[in-house]
């Protein structure tokens, strides 16, 4: 640590607890406390180097609905938490959502250090470029920004496609004779990719608003499911529930499987840092996202396992459920509903929020990603970065960014038809390339910790601050300390885990429909990257631009 480290760790950005007065207030275009906030924020966005194109829509509610309706932990939980069953037991399950909600505790505690230091559509990729050692900047910036925008692009076209095949699944619940075909689910994953279009161009503006609704029905959806599952479905032994270890993947021990089943509850999590990419239209965004991630993180991490506990408890036979599964892919958890209400109806409707609240998700995670692609494209990492870099001067919005986006997630649509397996291969990015990015941000983040590598003035802030080549100064948002470099280090040690198993395959000894192939995507896109950065890239890219 730097020798000027003192008590302005915690706030050593001017005027920020005289700005934390409106972190609560929406964006309200004409009056006198927006007109304020944007000042100081467009002059902190300068300090990164960055004009302000985009609206500053977004305050502390509507973020942090956007963070909890992305994250949608306790949904997830209800779909996903089979994977964990068959590796782990319900044992299993239980036990890793606790260490993997802990390790996201951990990780994004480091992560909104630096989204506090650099609150930037960009996020990871910017901040491995302001870390990272000037010989190896621009390399390690370049590989990173292709991590961030694979794993995103995996994660809105998976969550488009689950959410069209619960929409199956409930047709299939209600109509045995119904035989869903997989062009059905890519047709639906498209209707559900172009309403997260319409949201994201047309009404953009309605956007923070459509999120704090959503918010309202993720609380509502979750007493709505829990209370009818709790009250009339049966209930397990809890000594049974919590003793119970199964391995039938056939790995050599127990601890090999309960790692493997652990990436249910991984997945869970997926899209926490949605909210870093959201910088530049949030209000005071170096407290306010920092604050809305954590906060969401409580939230989403209470619910989930308050909705995982309800599923184990009152699943009945496990085994039923899974044979009995609707859908192309099988979902057990309409089942279960179905079984705990007795009532075709019930069950509908209780799968109903789920699915509608995964398409809400996937308007979140679309603007998520469309900001990944417009702020990497800005800094010309990106081929056709002059055309997917442009802002839409009435609507504010990177428009060819959704787009192209959207685009790539229509063709990729076109391997589920083929195989449905291809498919989720491709989009197994959303884990192994999002931990890939963090884990390079924060392994630089603990060099730089390490090595005095943080200045921390107490007076005015240089004109530029936290980019390419700059001073590195501490936002108002930071663990000082020992107890800094302590969590820097779990985060490390957890992504290095979560990463490693992300790519072990469900069975010891998998055929090629039950491969995990998410390695080879991975090694693709890194490889791509590396190579298009030698061939192309290396005369275009140079970390993120200053802009004047």
């Amino acid at each position: 640590m730097s020798s000027h480290t003192s008590s302005h760790e915690m706030g050593n950005i001017p005027d920020v607890k005289a700005n934390e007065a409106h972190v609560f207030a929406e964006a309200e275009p004409n009056s006198e406390v927006t007109s304020k906030s944007d000042h100081y924020d467009n002059d902190q966005l300068a300090r990164l180097g960055k004009k302000q194109v985009l609206r500053r829509n977004f305050g502390f509610m509507s973020i942090l609905g956007f963070s909890c309706t992305i994250l949608i932990t306790w949904e997830a939980v209800t779909v996903l938490f089979a994977q964990g069953l068959n590796n782990g037991g319900t044992a299993g399950v239980v036990y890793s959502f606790i260490f993997v909600w802990f390790g996201n505790f951990s990780v994004f505690t480091t992560m909104c250090e630096l989204v506090s230091m650099a609150p930037t559509s960009g996020g990871q990729y910017h901040w491995v470029a302001m870390l990272a050692p000037r010989s190896c900047a621009k390399f390690l910036s370049y590989v990173t920004g292709w991590l961030t925008v694979g794993g995103w692009q995996g994660s809105v076209s998976s969550s488009a496609l689950l959410t069209g095949n619960m929409i199956l699944g409930m047709a299939t619940m209600n109509n045995s004779s119904f035989v869903p075909e997989l062009w059905q689910g890519t047709l639906l994953f498209w209707a559900v990719l172009l309403f997260a279009v319409f949201i994201n161009t047309l009404v953009s503006s309605a956007l923070p608003k459509f999120e704090g609704l959503i918010l309202i029905l993720h609380i509502l959806g979750f007493f709505a499911i829990l209370i009818p599952l709790v009250t009339l479905g049966p209930h397990a032994d809890a000594k049974e529930v919590f003793t119970t270890w199964i391995n039938n993947g056939g790995w050599s021990s127990q601890g090999i499987s309960f790692m493997v089943g652990m990436m249910g509850n991984a997945f869970a999590f997926v899209g926490t840092d949605a909210a870093f990419h959201m910088s530049e239209e949030t209000v005071n965004p170096s407290v306010v996202v920092p604050r809305s991630i954590l906060l969401s993180l409580v939230i989403n991490g209470v619910c989930g396992f308050a909705m995982l506990l309800a599923m184990v408890f009152c699943m009945g036979n496990f085994d039923d459920a899974a044979a009995s599964a609707p859908g192309l892919l099988g979902f057990p958890h309409m089942y279960i509903f179905q079984q705990a209400t007795n009532s075709k109806g019930g069950a509908t409707v209780m799968a109903a929020i789920i699915m509608i609240l995964g398409g809400c998700a996937t308007v979140g995670m679309l603007a998520s990603t469309s900001r990944v692609f417009w702020s990497f494209a800005r800094d010309r990492g990106l081929p056709f970065w002059g055309l997917i870099s442009k802002v839409d001067d009435r609507t504010t919005v990177p428009f060819w960014a959704v787009v192209v986006t959207s685009t790539i997630s229509i063709l990729l649509s076109f391997i589920n038809i083929g195989s449905p397996v291809a498919f989720q291969n491709v989009t197994s990015l959303s884990i192994s390339c999002l931990y890939g990015s963090y884990l390079i941000a924060a392994v630089l983040l603990l060099y730089r910790r390490t090595t005095n590598g943080f200045s921390l003035p107490d007076s005015e802030l240089p004109a530029l601050a936290n980019t390419t080549g700059a001073e590195l100064v501490w936002g108002p948002f930071h663990l000082p300390g020992a107890f800094g470099i302590a969590n820097n280090v779990l985060t490390i040690c957890y992504l290095v885990v979560v990463g490693f198993f992300s790519f072990w395959p469900s069975v010891l000894n998998p055929t090629p429909d039950m491969m995990n192939y998410s390695v080879v995507v991975t090694g693709f896109v890194f490889i791509f990257s590396v190579i298009y950065y030698l061939v192309w890239a290396k005369k275009e890219y140079n970390g993120p631009l200053i802009e004047r």
